[in-house]
């Protein structure tokens, strides 16, 4: 099955090439050798452009020249060479990765004044609880211990995961533990996972969950309509007050 021109676009795009580059590259490895003329004609490009274009495409190396009579005749390196720059790009993504969480992030934050007040986001939709969620997992996954603990009602867990059905399969996948104080009857069991139950007088009729992974927690709610909406407060003092509360109410059940 042939790959279409869109595909290939799509592809190359990510390799940081231009629509009309991929055309003048393809022009290329259809005629084989071809002046500046031929090409442009071939691609559909102006002939203009196409000079440009051919110049930005020598210097990444996928495409050559040489010269015949007082002109330039170009042709494409083999499809292979895509591969090799690929690979070069994935390995400048893991550089530039290694300085962001190194340095370039410490620096950025060090820009924010420190007022020592908690800072606090708000969410709202399954967009929202969807980030929020992915927040729990990202932050666990790097604490000491790998786990978080929550308060779950009954009333919220059908909607909870609505935005990310694979959660329990990802936090399983990442090794991350997590206790849950359920509010009313119910709740399924899964793997690295501990749950309690407490009973209220409304039976977990009230829609919340408040998850505590320091240094933040998480609290989603259901507005009207089953619409969830969730402040995460980022506070080292709050959480750890928060998961000391958790984890003495804990022991008591």
């Amino acid at each position: 099955m042939g790959v279409s021109p869109m595909n290939i676009k799509q592809v190359l795009k990510q390799l940081d090439f231009e629509e009309r580059e991929v055309d003048i590259y393809c022009a290329l490895l259809a005629l084989g050798n071809a002046s500046i003329r031929e090409v442009a004609e071939k691609a559909d490009v102006n002939r203009g452009t196409t000079h440009e274009l051919l110049k930005k495409m020598l210097k990444r190396g996928i495409v050559n020249y040489y010269p015949k009579g007082k002109r330039r005749h170009f042709c494409a390196e083999a499809p292979e060479k895509l591969i090799e720059i690929a690979a070069e790009k994935q390995e400048q993504l893991r550089h530039a990765s290694i300085q962001l969480a190194n340095e370039v992030i410490p620096n950025l934050n060090r820009l924010a004044p420190d007022t020592g007040s908690p800072k606090v986001t708000y969410y709202e939709g399954d967009e929202g609880i969807e980030k929020v969620l992915k927040d729990i997992l990202n932050v666990s996954e790097k604490s000491k211990n790998k786990n978080y603990n929550v308060y779950s009602s009954q009333a919220i867990r059908k909607y909870l995961y609505r935005p990310f059905p694979n959660y329990t399969v990802q936090r399983i996948k990442r090794n991350i533990r997590v206790k849950a104080i359920a509010i009313g009857p119910g709740g399924e069991e899964a793997p690295l996972s501990e749950r309690k139950w407490i009973g209220d007088k409304k039976d977990g009729t009230q829609a919340s969950y408040v998850a505590i992974y320091p240094p933040k927690c998480a609290m989603i709610s259901l507005q009207e309509g089953n619409y969830p909406t969730a402040v995460v407060i980022e506070s080292e003092a709050i959480s750890r007050s928060m998961e000391l509360s958790f984890e003495t109410l804990w022991g008591l059940l």
